[in-house]
């Protein structure tokens, strides 16, 4: 566009005119798109804050100091309406059971970093179990099958007798919690 070129399609949008609302929208409809995109917004939420910048520029029209630096107001505008959507994004629920919000805050939320942790505490164990006894590592193994042997599957496959089962699982714990306090998952 020609230099004044944009002041008159602002102050004739300002007045009105929707021939100048549609080329300045022709005009600068990309670029907005473009400063949106940036942000990695997801499609819903990438319309909602194009749509609302050109809203803020509507509401703002008259009031525009430099008309012919439009290009860089609606980009810092669509900047702001990006972050501002990216911090309260997590905020909304859309639902279309009204129901779920008897049920809201009676579970706690899973931390961000849940899944993080719980793969670091995982490692971890097993590191642990790999430094206790073969014999201790096959009969928790053993043990922890779903469903669980019986006793007597147990005592044949590890070729232990019955009654000592119970005592050598004990003493098979105690050795994986020492293990686990090396680690920092458990207090000694």
């Amino acid at each position: 566009m020609r230099p004044g070129q944009i002041a008159t399609l602002v102050a004739a949008a300002a007045g009105g005119d929707q021939a100048a609302w549609d080329a300045i929208v022709a005009q600068f409809e990309g670029l907005v798109w473009a400063t949106v995109r940036s942000y990695r917004l997801g499609d819903a939420e990438a319309a909602d804050v194009a749509q609302t910048t050109w809203l803020r520029l509507v509401e703002n029209l008259g009031g525009i100091r430099d008309p012919e630096r439009l290009g860089g107001w609606l980009a810092t505008t669509a900047r702001r309406e990006s972050l501002r959507c990216l911090r309260t994004g997590g905020r909304s629920m859309p639902v279309d059971d009204d129901s779920v919000f008897d049920r809201a805050g009676t579970e706690p939320a899973p931390e961000l970093d849940a899944g993080l942790l719980r793969d670091e505490r995982d490692t971890a164990l097993w590191r642990a179990f790999a430094r206790i006894s073969d014999r201790c590592q096959r009969l928790l193994q053993i043990l922890t099958a779903d469903p669980p042997p019986s006793y007597e599957d147990v005592s044949e496959t590890l070729e232990m007798p019955i009654g000592s089962i119970g005592p050598t699982r004990q003493r098979c714990l105690d050795r994986l919690r020492a293990e686990l306090a090396v680690e920092g998952i458990v207090t000694p």
